[in-house]
């Protein structure tokens, strides 16, 4: 998963295009390992500018879940950095909701993350398949981290119910041992939800 933070790589005329355009690059020492054509890919995602995305996807030859950095799609960034429009638009455009960064993570694990509510009831709701919903609630990133860990982590309790409502388990452990319970401070709302799902799942 990428952090938030600049990005970088080889074609001027395609940067040109765009600086015409209006488009904000991040500073080239920042995107010294990116790919030219994908650079405004990178600045739109990270700047939520839909009208940039659209034009960076119009102008070049790119394949949607290419990745742009640390195996992470232009999804994955839009996902990551909380902008539900250009998630929209990328959705619309068909882009996959399973693609997975070097760290084995999906869009759903950005989102959660970041705490973003309905960005995540966006990708679960653009499955339109229960078993595709379910896989990727189930999901798990090279800490073997279910989208739910991380929004327990982050004590978002508003995703942590969404998913719940899915059917994301409560009592899955990570390749720590830890389950998304425990990694919520004890006394938060996120942590007295996990452990009322928990108990409901273990009562049946």
């Amino acid at each position: 998963m990428a952090v938030r933070d600049g990005r970088q790589g080889e074609d001027e005329d395609g940067a040109a295009l765009f600086e015409e355009e209006g488009v904000e690059f991040a500073d080239d020492d920042d995107l010294s390992d990116i790919p030219l054509h994908l650079r405004p890919l990178l600045s739109a995602a990270e700047s939520g500018d839909l009208d940039a995305l659209r034009l960076a996807l119009d102008n070049f030859d790119i394949n949607i879940d290419e990745p742009v950095q640390d195996g992470d799609t232009v999804l994955h960034l839009s996902c990551l950095y909380g902008h539900l429009a250009c998630v929209q638009l990328l959705l619309e455009m068909g882009a996959n909701l399973e693609a997975k960064d070097e760290d084995g993570g999906i869009p759903l694990h950005d989102a959660c993350a970041g705490g973003y509510t309905e960005i995540a009831q966006l990708l679960i709701s653009s499955a339109n398949d229960q078993d595709r919903v379910k896989r990727m609630l189930e999901t798990v990133d090279m800490e073997g981290d279910t989208p739910l860990h991380h929004a327990a982590r982050g004590e978002y309790s508003n995703v942590v119910t969404l998913l719940l409502a899915y059917g994301a388990s409560p009592n899955q452990a990570n390749s720590y041992g830890k389950t998304p319970i425990e990694l919520a401070e004890p006394g938060t709302e996120a942590r007295r939800i996990l452990e009322e799902a928990s108990g409901a799942a273990l009562s049946h």
